[in-house]
This record gives structure tokens, sequence and C-alpha cells, in this order.
């Protein structure tokens, strides 16, 4: 297993995907910790850049992700997060 390529800023883009219907839908960014949480919690955590903490998808709208599968690609810089949502991604 090749390990995760963090930027600069110690974050690696996200593709969150509808494990179901292959949409895309969002793009987010994860610090290690995000990372971590997402896999202990089978639910999507991410790294917010503008407010510059952590936030928990769908914490405050119910629009949750359980995350069935977490892939990263060949070069390890980008993850792929295969989703089934409890509502829409975007808000």
């Amino acid at each position: 297993m090749q390990p995760i390529k963090w930027n600069a800023q110690g974050l690696v883009p996200a593709i969150v995907q509808d494990a179901n219907t292959h949409q895309v839908l969002m793009l987010a960014y994860m610090n290690e910790e995000s990372l971590q949480r997402t896999l202990e919690t089978g639910e999507t955590w991410f790294w917010s850049r503008s407010r510059g903490e952590l936030w928990h998808k769908g914490a405050t709208s119910g629009n949750t992700q359980r995350v069935v599968e977490v892939r990263y690609d060949c070069d390890a810089d980008t993850l792929l997060v295969r989703v089934e949502p409890a509502g829409p991604a975007c808000h």
C-alpha cells in the first residue's frame, strides 16, 4: 500500500462519488485527521480550507454520507470516496 501524498498544506483532494449511481457529488479536501475520522466513523469528514477546521458532512443539514469505500489514484495524491448519500451533497 502506497502512502498518501499530502500537499504542502497537509491536504489531499477527495472526490466523493455516489456508490450506486456513480455520480460525482463533490470535491473536498481531507487532512490526516479527517481521513482518520472518516475511516473510524464510516461517514465523511473533511477539512474546511475557508474556516480552517474539520467538518462532518451533514452535521447540520442531516445530509450525511455513509462511506462504502475509500481508494486513491495511481500516484496516491487524490482520494476517491464512494458513499451512499442521505440527501444532496450541495447546499
